[in-house]
């Protein structure tokens, strides 16, 4: 296990989150709760506040309204021990691949500063197919290739809580099915919430699934998939799941 995770994972509570944006009342009393060591998916039509939601937990958008808050099992603040992956890739143009990896931490002079620091960083690059590409700058990866290195930046946090939004929107079919296991694989035992607009990717990675709907928006009840992610897209039952799912978000677009 990770050196920064705790032996037992925690869970996150948003609690009676309000917020507007201009004069649009996006939550109003929402709730939502992310299981300890799960992964948590998050559907929902554009617009109706997935993005802000993860911003709202992260503390990054603002306070959550009177009597809003977000709280962990353990008592201790989330602050510090949250990673979270944009849609995005925010990475630094002037910095090769390799010190967008480890620029946070070294800024912290925490884990880089040790002789292991870029070790680590060269083989999350391999893991996520780029160990080629450690010193290449930004502007000369594809769309999919910034993706993945935003990816293994994320996984480089080593944090016990990560929020991604769509972080496997932009790449092809295959590379997306290894991204995802190789997700559920680093971050085993985190807290996830996963922001997806795809149900087949909800399906395959989710413990609990939520869609979130409406002005202003509510969760639905919970989808709790059987199996263990990441579920072979040929398990039984899978596809049909995703079409109930696509008839879901059809009604809460409508």
């Amino acid at each position: 296990m990770p050196q920064d995770r705790p032996a037992s994972p925690f869970s996150v509570f948003v609690r009676a989150a309000r917020f507007s944006f201009g004069d649009k009342l996006l939550f109003d009393g929402l709730d939502l709760a992310l299981a300890g060591g799960r992964w948590t998916c998050l559907l929902g039509p554009s617009g109706v506040g997935k993005s802000t939601l993860l911003r709202l937990i992260l503390g990054l958008e603002g306070p959550l309204g009177e009597g809003g808050a977000v709280e962990c099992s353990d008592g201790l603040p989330l602050a510090g021990r949250a990673a979270f992956m944009a849609q995005r890739d925010l990475l630094f143009p002037w910095l090769s691949v390799i010190d967008n990896l480890t620029l946070g931490s070294r800024l912290r002079g925490g884990r880089p500063a040790r002789r292991d620091g870029e070790g680590r960083a060269r083989g999350l690059l391999s893991r996520v197919g780029l160990a080629e590409n450690a010193g290449d700058l930004p502007e000369s990866l594809s769309g999919g290739m910034r993706q993945r290195t935003a990816l293994a930046r994320t996984l480089m946090e080593d944090r016990p809580v990560v929020l991604m939004d769509e972080p496997f929107s932009s790449l092809d079919a295959i590379t997306r099915l290894r991204q995802q296991n190789l997700a559920v694989e680093l971050l085993e035992g985190c807290t996830v919430l996963l922001v997806t607009h795809d149900p087949l990717e909800a399906l395959r990675l989710g413990h609990r699934i939520h869609i979130l709907s409406g002005r202003p928006a509510r969760l639905d009840d919970a989808l709790l998939p059987g199996g263990v992610p990441p579920r072979d897209v040929a398990q039984p039952g899978l596809l049909e799941m995703q079409g109930d799912l696509l008839k879901h978000l059809a009604a809460a677009s409508a």
